[in-house]
């Protein structure tokens, strides 16, 4: 059994993973705060590398499945923030806590399913470094109607 590259950085190229651009703020705010040794950073959402979103409600227009991906494809947009922060991947000592929020449908049950989509990703890239404290949530609504968004905190090596 081969064992995994030793960081972040070469374990995207060996799962063919490659980062879209850092998504521009639809708002006034900034992607991304460093403080300290922690990287605060702002809601994510579904992105793909040509700017285009995915949208709908989780439960309606989107499935279970079809929003474990869009979380996926969060993930991969708050890694490229990251990137952006910290100009490699490779500083992150490990991801702290993520808020993971669901465009979803009244009574839908799976917000924590959806949102593995992302922490799944984090895991596969990161390893133990991955893990983190969790919040995955519901809401009425989302802007851009995104099925997801997500935000993070990561503790930052020196």
């Amino acid at each position: 059994m081969s064992s995994l590259p030793p960081g972040p950085e070469a374990r995207l190229a060996t799962f063919g993973l490659v980062l879209p651009p850092v998504p521009r703020p639809v708002a006034r705010y900034v992607p991304f705060r460093l403080v300290g040794s922690l990287l605060f950073l702002s809601g994510q959402g579904p992105v793909r590398s040509d700017g285009s979103v995915i949208e709908g409600r989780v439960g309606e227009a989107v499935s279970v499945d079809d929003a474990r991906a869009a979380a996926r494809l969060t993930g991969l947009n708050l890694l490229a923030a990251t990137r952006d922060a910290l100009g490699s991947l490779d500083r992150v000592a490990c991801f702290v806590k993520l808020l993971g929020m669901v465009n979803a449908v009244p009574g839908f049950r799976d917000h924590p399913r959806v949102i593995d989509g992302c922490s799944e990703l984090l895991v596969d890239l990161f390893g133990e470094d991955g893990l983190h404290a969790r919040s995955a949530v519901g809401m009425g609504s989302l802007p851009m109607n995104i099925p997801v968004e997500i935000e993070a905190i990561v503790a930052v090596r020196d």
